[in-house]
């Protein structure tokens, strides 16, 4: 995407000043990933913007603090992956009225935002389905499925899961199907623990997970309950750990998206708005929320990434090296893979 020009046409003189709001700080995939992407994305595109305001939690209420805090201090635009769009709701509206633009980040906030930046989420559940079904090989025709999805306060788990269900109906029978609270591992390893007792340690074929951090709780739940062989879980994410289990054969794929590209796209969008432009000026698509129609969007696309597709995506796009990959015990796995310096 162009970026030239983000700082007026002169490229000189303060710009506006940015708020960001992300639901993860730390080692979590927004504190890793994310939040350095938009401040460098940032810096380079607005050298004369005042640095960002970046406030990270992964508690809704604490989240709507932050927001209105930023309010209070009169940033020019927000950039918002909301934990909880329903509580985060009312101050959205607030700062719609403050004059201050929000860009939804990741996740579709509620209440009038002015733009939306994030990965098409019909797209990444029919790839985790399509994985799946692939994995299970003659046990798709049929075979006997879990799906642990994420948060159904998060709009983007019915999105996922509208993915997913077009590619499994018909095919695979759905056994058990989650809506993880909050997306927290504890949460899934209790529901795929309930999910063993009832329908039984033989009779699950597969299971689709909805990101890296619940596959990570299923296959451990499976492993508790000494389900063995270990049936295909799907991830979303491309962690490291998730990368490693990968190749040791724990779980069958992970669905990669380019942060890099989302931070772009949203320091783009952020900037326009904060100049007084639409977000329509960088926007490719529209979305409808539960409050809002026709929100400027950005879809980006999403690949899967399975041990043999290691190398050309997560290597190739400098997410992690091969020796970050490979530890001691996974050398054979990587060589086998074609993961060698």
């Amino acid at each position: 995407m162009a970026l030239s020009g983000a700082c007026g046409e002169s490229g000189q003189g303060d710009g506006p000043s940015v708020g960001v709001l992300l639901p993860g700080a730390g080692a979590s995939r927004f504190g890793r990933f994310d939040q350095p992407l938009i401040e460098r994305k940032l810096k380079q595109v607005c050298p004369h913007c005042p640095a960002p305001t970046v406030s990270a939690t992964a508690e809704a209420e604490v989240q709507q603090q932050q927001l209105e805090a930023m309010i209070t201090r009169g940033v020019d635009v927000l950039i918002v992956a909301a934990i909880d769009p329903r509580t985060l709701r009312s101050s959205v509206e607030a700062a719609h009225q403050a004059g201050i633009p929000v860009v939804a980040y990741d996740r579709l906030a509620l209440g009038p935002v002015s733009g939306y930046v994030t990965f098409d989420g019909a797209a990444i559940g029919r790839l985790q389905g399509e994985g799946l079904l692939k994995a299970m090989g003659p046990e798709a025709d049929g075979g006997q499925i879990v799906m642990v999805n994420g948060a159904s306060a998060d709009p983007n788990t019915a999105w996922f899961k509208q993915g997913a269900l077009s590619v499994l109906r018909g095919k695979a029978r759905i056994g058990k199907s989650y809506d993880t609270p909050g997306w927290r591992p504890e949460n899934a390893y209790t529901e795929m623990t309930g999910a063993v007792a009832a329908l039984g340690a033989d009779a699950i074929d597969g299971v689709l997970a909805a990101n890296d951090s619940l596959a990570g709780a299923v296959i451990a739940a499976l492993d508790a309950a000494a389900v063995r062989p270990l049936p295909p879980v799907t991830g979303q994410d491309a962690d490291l750990v998730a990368v490693q289990r990968i190749l040791a054969g724990r779980q069958y794929m992970t669905v990669y998206k380019s942060y890099r590209a989302e931070a772009d796209a949203a320091v783009e969008m952020a900037l326009a708005l904060g100049r007084g432009e639409p977000a329509g000026s960088v926007a490719t698509a529209t979305v409808d929320s539960a409050t809002t129609r026709r929100i400027p969007s950005v879809l980006l696309p999403s690949y899967p990434v399975t041990a043999g597709t290691i190398k050309d995506t997560l290597v190739k796009d400098g997410i992690y090296t091969i020796d970050q990959i490979c530890t001691p015990k996974l050398r054979p796995a990587c060589a086998q893979a074609g993961l060698t310096p």
